[in-house]
């Protein structure tokens, strides 16, 4: 491309909030304004649905329920929930509510998903990776923040060795109440501090629907506080909800900026002109580069060390958000896009090698912080933020030149607003490119299928403990086993099972057998 056309494709694709600085640039992407007005009818559909959408309207026909994130965070700054959280922070700093060991110092959130995701990426972003390192004066008082995502009883010790449970808070996050990850880390803390003498209900918080099991839970032990969650915010799209506002005012990170740059951009994306609205420029962009089929996967590239888990965070709201086996009519479609990242200019020392020489089968998007958080000179004309400028642009440059698409985010700075201002656009796009495809963006049914296939794992292996127990000491191969136990077809699965009993049960050993291979002894 000449470089006159080069500069006009630019002027002509670059929408810009001068009062933020924000910017996105879409010319490095192939496509043409006739590529646009053929999606004319797209758009008029996707505007009237997201305009059903923020009237109320059932937009998650599946689940029979309404979404409301874009419009509850627009009321959420006046409400007495906002307040509340406001209030509850202000006393844990302030010491007026305390734990059994005095001041709260470190905060466990404890969720999966969007409920913990979201607010691991706004503590990084905001606060930096090193938070808890500080003293309590760099920290203003306010909490130290760790976080339990998973039902890996690795992190779960990790947690343990650092934490003080005499001056630790739990705040529980679970919109259903019962989501068994975020469950059994629930269990095992209250049987931590059991074990130390503290009383966890004195220590604890939740966030979740109202009447949940985990809020009768809450609520028959006595918690000291449960905040509830609506029904109609999905976990990917909460961080701008109770869900995230709860540990965001417990680390001293403004929500309220958070929630008016989230704001701005809601009014912004919902221009009715698809040439001035970004978040419908961007839906398009991934529809055109993917064929409306995701062709393409989509390559999440910050070039901000706190921004490293925006990659990460848009994976789960673009992929579980668009990955889905049906249409809205029913017929099955496939859809989806695949959501990478890595930051830059790390990234140029790992998997750029293949984006620039590789597979043409990507659309890189480059999100670049204009403020340097210092001026590092490393010689007479150059800092550290202008060689990570330079390689940004030189990168965007050679991936064009042969012809790779990229996408360029600005934003002057990592602070609160601009983040809710970059969450907002994703949100809004997502929902868009869903009605391009259309599909239900606000369900999750391939996530029920794995939580039912767990369950049935975990059916076999009662089952088949059952089975060895009553048949008493016994030992052989996983086929052997069994096939004592009636289950011969589940070999496979017995066998996964015995060699994790083999090293976290008492009662299961193994002992590996060069011609049968792992004879198991029950005893």
């Amino acid at each position: 491309m000449q470089t006159t056309e080069w500069i006009e494709r630019n002027r002509q694709y670059t929408l810009t909030d001068g009062a933020s600085g924000f910017s996105i640039a879409l010319a490095g992407m192939k496509f043409s304004a006739a590529d646009l007005a053929e999606m004319a009818d797209k758009f008029t559909r996707a505007r009237c649905e997201m305009a059903r959408l923020e009237a109320g309207e059932i937009k998650n026909p599946d689940e029979h329920r309404k979404v409301t994130h874009f419009t509850d965070r627009a009321a959420y700054p006046a409400s007495a929930e906002f307040a509340a959280v406001e209030q509850f922070a202000a006393a844990v700093r302030a010491g007026k509510i305390t734990g059994q060991g005095g001041r709260f110092r470190s905060l466990i959130v404890n969720g999966i998903g969007g409920s913990a995701l979201g607010p691991q990426l706004v503590q990084f972003a905001i606060n930096g990776p090193y938070w808890n390192e500080l003293k309590e004066t760099g920290r203003r008082r306010y909490l130290k923040v760790y976080f339990l995502d998973n039902t890996d009883s690795a992190g779960f010790a990790d947690v343990l060795a650092v934490i003080d449970p005499a001056t630790t808070l739990v705040a529980t996050v679970s919109k259903s109440g019962g989501t068994q990850e975020t469950r059994n880390n629930m269990i095992a803390l209250e049987n931590c501090y059991a074990e130390r003498g503290v009383d966890f209900a004195k220590h604890a918080v939740a966030v979740t629907m109202q009447d949940s099991g985990l809020w009768k839970h809450a609520a028959e032990r006595g918690w000291l506080k449960v905040f509830e969650m609506a029904e109609s915010i999905g976990g990917r799209t909460s961080e701008t909800s109770i869900v995230g506002h709860l540990p965001a005012a417990l680390a001293g990170i403004d929500f309220r900026q958070f929630l008016a740059g989230a704001g701005f951009m809601d009014e912004w994306t919902r221009g009715p002109d698809y040439r001035a609205n970004p978040a419908y420029l961007l839906a398009a962009m991934w529809y055109i580069a993917g064929e409306g089929k995701g062709n393409r996967n989509m390559v999440i590239i910050p070039y901000s060390d706190r921004l490293i888990l925006l990659s990460r965070y848009f994976q789960q709201l673009v992929m579980e958000s668009l990955g889905k086996e049906k249409g809205l009519d029913g017929r099955t479609v496939h859809q989806g896009l695949n959501v990478f990242g890595n930051k830059g200019g790390t990234d140029a020392h790992a998997f750029i090698q293949q984006l620039n020489d590789g597979r043409d089968d990507f659309f890189i998007t480059f999100i670049e912080v204009l403020k340097d958080a210092m001026i590092l000179p490393v010689d007479e004309t150059s800092s550290m933020g202008t060689y990570l400028h330079g390689f940004q642009e030189g990168l965007s440059a050679a991936l064009r030149s042969k012809g790779r698409q990229v996408i360029s985010i600005t934003i002057e700075e990592v602070n609160e607003y601009n983040l809710g201002l970059i969450i907002a656009l994703y949100e809004r796009a997502v929902a868009v490119y869903a009605e391009f495809i259309n599909i239900n963006a606000f369900h999750q049914p391939g996530v029920q299928a794995y939580k039912l296939a767990a369950g049935n794992i975990l059916e076999l292996r009662r089952k088949f403990m059952q089975a060895m127990m009553e048949t008493g000491e016994i030992s052989g191969t996983a086929a052997e086993l069994a096939a004592q136990a009636g289950l011969p077809e589940y070999e496979v699965e017995i066998g996964g099972l015995l060699a994790k009993a083999a090293l976290n049960c008492a009662v299961v050993n193994r002992e590996y057998d060069t011609e049968k291979g792992w004879i198991y002894h029950i005893k």
